[in-house]
């Protein structure tokens, strides 16, 4: 076939000129490596990754797993990224829940809490993350000294120091408990699915939120019957520590605190367009067959606004994965934070960033792609 016909089909050029464009950028990223290694060699600087391997030789104040000063570089990277995923996480979990409730909250007829949620979402949305985060680290310290600690529930301590709270004492004889819940949560998902389709050919409701709890607490009730007896770990002060328990850092908290309350803003407005958007016949048609206004929301309403939802939901997702690189101001240990001395310590600028670089875009790819999965699941199919 004449090469000249090929270009003339649309799908043949459109494939040509991305193949083209691929080509430009890698030969692009090829000749800044080449450069950038030239460079380096002639600076007699130490280049690669083979430092991930070497002693790191410093502390980190927070960890999810065991970590020492003479681990290696690629273990203390490690835990910066968990810690990431950590706050990044429950942050995304709470901020979802309270926007959505300051949201529903902002079309209330009630005048006085209308008003009251608005001047949250603008206070936060319109001044800078950063500046958030310092007044919360700030209140944070000015908290009670460890020895003269807030106690506001029994067992649990609050001091400049962060949030002390009991914890389970785990042993090898709880397994049988923790196989339990597994279970009760498998078999709480599995009716909550089988209910959807229940309902969707029949019509039908199922209380799947009473079946779920119940099969939560018996399997937690069978798994105690085979397990040994649960022992908490509760905080107590000793000298000038406290021993035992879990404990919240105040860095943590206050990070926390700004990427939920700031993103649950943005995302209180996302939800209050997203309803808006939903037909007021809609409403009027589910109101005319005597549902409560409660339930027009819940079975009529946020069904149909989550169409305009969840594709605005996943920036926000993705805004509070970002965000978080902002721990390094207040002294949290995220993964930037520890680049940071890690690139004071070898020198090695270029490759600290390309990992925390790479890291960043793959939690953005990952939850993207969770996002339009959701998306699709949850988008309303025409028969």
């Amino acid at each position: 076939m004449n090469p000249l016909m090929l270009l003339r089909n649309a799908t043949v050029r459109g494939l040509l000129y991305q193949l083209l464009t691929l080509g430009a950028v890698v030969g692009l990223f090829a000749y800044l490596g080449h450069n950038a290694a030239v460079n380096l060699a002639a600076q007699n600087t130490a280049s690669g990754f083979e430092y991930l391997g070497r002693e790191a030789g410093f502390r980190i104040g927070e960890a999810l797993i065991p970590y020492q000063p003479s681990d290696s570089y690629g273990r203390a990277l490690l835990v910066g990224f968990l810690n990431t995923v950590r706050v990044a996480l429950i942050a995304c979990i709470l901020a979802t829940f309270i926007g959505t409730t300051v949201g529903i909250a902002r079309l209330s007829h009630n005048p006085l809490l209308a008003r009251l949620t608005a001047v949250y979402v603008e206070a936060f949305r319109n001044t800078p993350l950063l500046l958030q985060l310092f007044f919360f680290y700030a209140l944070m310290l000015l908290l009670p000294t460890i020895r003269q600690a807030i106690h506001p529930l029994p067992g649990i301590l609050l001091s400049n120091r962060g949030l002390f709270f009991p914890l389970p004492d785990w042993q090898a004889g709880h397994w049988p408990l923790a196989v339990a819940l597994i279970v009760g949560a498998g078999l709480a998902i599995a009716t909550s699915a089988w209910a959807r389709r229940r309902q969707r050919l029949t019509g039908q409701q199922f209380p799947t939120g009473w079946a779920g709890t119940g099969l939560i607490l018996g399997g937690a009730l069978l798994g105690l019957g085979f397990s040994d007896p649960v022992h908490f770990s509760i905080p107590e002060l000793k000298g000038f520590n406290v021993q035992g328990g879990g404990a919240i850092s105040p860095e943590f908290t206050a990070l926390l605190l700004g990427l939920t309350l700031n993103s649950a803003a943005s995302i209180a407005e996302i939800v209050r367009s997203g309803i808006q958007a939903v037909d007021k016949g809609q409403r009027e048609a589910a109101a005319s067959l005597g549902l409560r206004p409660g339930r027009i929301m819940r079975l009529v309403v946020l069904p149909q606004a989550l169409r305009m939802i969840i594709p605005a939901l996943s920036s926000g997702y993705l805004n509070i994965t970002k965000n978080s690189s902002l721990a390094v101001a207040i002294g949290y240990p995220d993964l930037v934070s520890i680049s940071n001395t890690t690139i004071s310590q070898t020198g090695q600028a270029i490759e600290a960033i390309l990992v925390f670089m790479s890291v960043y875009l793959g939690l953005s790819l990952t939850t993207s792609a969770f996002m339009n999965w959701y998306n699709d699941r949850v988008a309303l199919k025409e028969r």
